[in-house]
């Protein structure tokens, strides 16, 4: 025991630097494992966040990389006001929120519900082939499932307006309706995603203890009180993290999506923050203007998070941070 004390003594008194270097000798594969994820961060989020100072500028977009970003004057908060004064604000603003709130309220509950009813199947050949089926959307780039929606909704010669015109109806302009517009943004993300995002629901329910349904069978509940009573409380910690998540991308609208499905005959019920960005900062050259109209998105953003964030710890719910 002596020599043990003896041995330790070194290591105690070792400094602060020393020891971190000893933690990074001692876990160096682990910390190898983690470097490709830190320089992505590092170069694609937070190196290029030295241009955000462009939207305080007149920047031109001229040649000249980082010192013409230095060299354009300073105009201060005036980008910000031309927005926020702009008749695009309200619309942006409202187009955002219900387009999230939408997708909140439909998108955020599918998966779960998949999950319940995946887990429920007792086939093991029926439940792979369910499975394999909800998770091959996912795959698909926005511009593969653009394109099918074009052509499943084409008023001419695609499959619906096909069955609607054999019931002596008129063919319906799905993508270019005002009213039809935002339904078919919501059910396409939910084909698209909702196997994949089950896979998360899925892991956790295979987590809980088989007793308790065991225990639950015994007292005599059924399907329906097992999966109130068992599986969604136990559910309740990732479903939280998850809804968290889900509020902090508010702002970022899928802009895959909406750029591949919309046209000018539907701005108005969906352009949103990134597509407006979009057409500002690279189709019409606005760099200075898109810039800022991203910095408030982000902000608004970095909001939600901790907004989301401190009202599930207040519910009860483990929080990110």
């Amino acid at each position: 025991m002596k020599s043990n004390k003896v041995i330790n003594r070194p290591a105690l008194g070792r400094s602060p630097g020393q020891r971190l270097l000893r933690l990074i000798v001692d876990y160096r594969y682990l910390h190898l494992m983690v470097l490709p994820g830190v320089l992505f961060f590092l170069v694609f989020k937070y190196v290029p966040m030295y241009g955000i100072i462009i939207a305080f500028k007149n920047y031109k977009g001229a040649a000249g990389g980082f010192q013409a970003i230095m060299n354009a004057p300073w105009i201060g908060l005036k980008q910000f006001q031309i927005f926020f004064k702009s008749l695009y604000c309200e619309r942006v603003f409202t187009n955002t929120i219900y387009l999230s709130f939408l997708r909140i309220i439909f998108s955020f509950p599918a998966p779960i519900l998949l999950a319940l009813m995946i887990n429920e199947i007792r086939k093991s050949w029926f439940k792979r082939t369910v499975q394999t089926i909800t998770y091959m959307p996912y795959f698909l780039s926005w511009v593969v499932v653009a394109g099918l929606l074009n052509t499943m909704l084409s008023p001419d010669n695609g499959a619906i307006n096909l069955l609607i015109k054999s019931t002596g109806a008129d063919p319906v302009y799905f993508l270019t309706s005002t009213s039809w517009f935002r339904p078919i943004l919501v059910i396409s993300e939910i084909w698209k995603n909702i196997g994949y995002g089950s896979i998360v629901y899925l892991a956790a329910i295979t987590s809980i203890d088989q007793e308790q349904y065991e225990a639950a069978r015994v007292d005599g509940a059924n399907k329906f009180q097992q999966i109130i009573h068992i599986t969604l409380p136990a559910l309740s910690e990732i479903i939280a993290i998850m809804l968290i998540l889900k509020i902090g991308r508010m702002f970022d609208d899928n802009f895959d999506q909406i750029y591949n499905l919309y046209s000018p005959s539907v701005y108005e019920v969906s352009d949103v923050f990134e597509t407006y960005v979009y057409r500002n900062g690279i189709q019409q050259s606005k760099f200075s203007y898109s810039a800022a109209v991203g910095l408030v998105k982000s902000v608004l953003a970095l909001a939600m998070i901790v907004f989301s964030n401190l009202a599930s710890k207040k519910l009860g719910a483990q929080g990110l941070f």
